[in-house]
């Protein structure tokens, strides 16, 4: 797909409605203590987060570990059960359905998890490790149906499918990824979360399976949700970036403003930390000083102030809104007023 195409097709999804919509959503995990086990806490893991995705873009949520990314993850996929929110799939509020309304949604919404080793069934096949999705949705009419799709689908990710009678284990860890990813796509999805797909292989290995995931991207109309501790490979893929601290969305917007002109003290501290080589890519050190504060006890005003090298008096005592800003927004005072 060219440039202007994919420009197009981008303004077109983005004019309809999102394919997915996150409003307000809150998982906690509860601390429990004592003989009897009984609450004394939470732990704010994601704590009143606000998402959208058009079909056939790319979101990336980014932010240290421990921010929460990987929750809303899972709490979009139900995986975890959020305590409060909407999850709009194509209008439809997931986490108002049952578990049998919920599985027609599940098809349309794959996962590849971190660690390909440990996302595949060390016991199965190739072969049955991708059809095992297809066969629990009734996907193909037959075995022999079903396999001639898995042989597709291998050749689709790169790989030679005379191989889909091995082992998971008799495969490198990007050939194991590019099965996970071949299982993912078995179920026809709309969207794909990419939960820190690419962090467990080597550097080359990583750019192959992004160029794999553009390539699949512009053949089927995919969505992803890239979740990822690295702006270098954000850059690479991303349409729309959206940055976490804390269980909040701390900025969002388009990945060309947000890595030309961020606006979150927090966003400029994780770019300082790009390693570059480029003179001209260099930008004034923003050092984010000290470590995350405990989910379990969020600092009070502004969660990014006992971190930030700009905070000033009012950033302990009120918590900034989300402010709109050119193309995204930003939860910080600084931005209050917006810009142009």
């Amino acid at each position: 797909m060219s440039a202007v195409a994919a420009t197009t097709a981008l303004a077109a999804s983005a004019a309809a409605p999102p394919l997915l919509r996150v409003e307000g959503l809150r998982t906690w995990f509860p601390i429990r203590a004592g003989v009897l086990r009984r609450s004394v806490g939470f732990v704010r893991a994601v704590d009143g987060v606000d998402l959208a995705i058009g079909a056939g873009e790319t979101l990336a949520l980014v932010g240290e570990s421990g921010c929460g990314k990987t929750t809303v993850g899972r709490s979009i996929l139900r995986l975890i059960e959020p305590r409060e929110g909407r999850i709009l799939h194509d209008g439809v509020d997931l986490l108002a359905l049952s578990r049998r309304a919920l599985r027609p949604h599940r098809q349309k919404i794959q996962v590849v998890f971190q660690d390909p080793a440990a996302s595949l069934d060390p016991r199965l096949r190739v072969r049955d490790a991708v059809a095992e999705g297809m066969q629990a949705f009734g996907i193909g009419a037959n075995e022999a149906e079903r396999t001639e799709r898995v042989a597709q689908l291998l050749r689709r990710v790169q790989l030679d499918p005379a191989q889909m009678g091995r082992y998971p284990h008799e495969f490198s860890g990007g050939q194991r990824q590019r099965i996970c990813i071949a299982r993912a796509l078995a179920l026809e999805p709309r969207l794909v979360i990419c939960d820190e797909a690419t962090s467990a292989l080597d550097v080359s290995i990583q750019a192959q399976i992004l160029n794999l995931l553009r390539e699949l991207q512009d053949e089927l109309g995919l969505a992803y949700l890239f979740i990822t501790h690295d702006l270098g490979v954000v850059r690479y893929l991303a349409h729309r970036v959206a940055v976490m601290y804390l269980g909040q969305i701390v900025e969002e917007g388009t990945s060309e403003r947000v890595f030309a002109d961020p606006a979150h003290p927090y966003t400029r501290g994780l770019l300082a930390a790009i390693p570059s080589v480029d003179p001209a890519r260099r930008r004034v050190v923003v050092k984010v000083k000290g470590d995350v504060p405990s989910p379990a006890r969020p600092p009070g005003g502004c969660r990014f102030h006992t971190r930030c090298p700009e905070a000033f008096e009012r950033c302990p005592r009120e918590e900034p809104a989300l402010y709109a800003l050119r193309d995204g927004a930003s939860r910080c005072f600084l931005n209050e007023r917006g810009c142009s």
